[in-house]
C-alpha cells in the first residue's frame, strides 16, 4: 500500500473552490451563448434584440476575464475532465 498524502493548506483549498465556482459560471455562460446562436440562426429575433443579446454576451465574457485576472486563474484552467466523457467545458481559443 503507498503512502498517500493530502496537502490541506487553506491557501490552495480556497483557489481550487475559486476554480471550481468559476468553472460552473462558465459552464452556465457558454450554455447561454450556445442558445443564443441558435436563436440567431432561427432569425427569431429583431435586429434590436440581436444587438442586445451581442452586447450581453460580450459583457458576460468580459466579466469572466475580469474574474479570472481577480483570482490569478486563466479559463484553460477552469475545466474539469469527466473521464471517458472528456472535458465538461468546450475548446475555445483564449
Amino acid at each position: 500500500m503507498s503512502d498517500v498524502r493530502v496537502d490541506l493548506d487553506p491557501g490552495n483549498a480556497a483557489r481550487d473552490l475559486v476554480s471550481l465556482v468559476l468553472t460552473l459560471i462558465e459552464l452556465v455562460r457558454q450554455l447561454l451563448e450556445r442558445q443564443a446562436v441558435r436563436r440567431l440562426d432561427q432569425a427569431d429575433l429583431t435586429p434590436e434584440q440581436e444587438e442586445r443579446l451581442g452586447t450581453a454576451l460580450m459583457q458576460l465574457d468580459a466579466a469572466m476575464d475580469d474574474l479570472c485576472d481577480h483570482h490569478q486563474l486563466r479559463r484553460a484552467d477552469l475545466n474539469l475532465h469527466l473521464g471517458p466523457l472528456g472535458p465538461l467545458l468546450a475548446e475555445h481559443p483564449w
